[in-house]
């Protein structure tokens, strides 16, 4: 029963690693949503952190509650994006098995 108990924790201890790897990679992405045709870009990074937005000249013309609309439609298909990143990630940690304290 000991040297089974060894190996859980190994196994824990190596997912471990790989969540902290993976949480890395994940803060260095660069995850773009868009919308009205890249009007107006947003960009965040693999954990669904904002990191910067980009509204084009062309959208001067949009009333501000578009304005607000388009913004919060590039934020919401950028964290979206995040959010598949990091299941992805998630599943090739875990083998596609929840383990408590490895989520994002």
């Amino acid at each position: 029963m000991g040297m089974n108990l060894m190996n859980i924790m190994k196994q824990v201890q190596n997912a471990q690693k790989r969540a902290e790897l993976a949480q890395k990679e994940l803060a260095d992405l660069v995850i773009t949503g868009e919308s009205a045709g890249g009007l107006v870009q947003v960009t965040c990074d693999g954990q669904g952190k904002f990191k910067s937005i980009k509204i084009s000249p062309e959208a001067k013309s949009e009333s501000i509650e578009m304005l607000e609309d388009l913004i919060t439609a590039a934020i919401n298909q950028a964290t979206e994006k995040a959010s598949v990143e990091m299941q992805a990630k998630m599943k090739q940690i875990t083998g596609g098995i929840s383990i408590p304290g490895l989520n994002f």
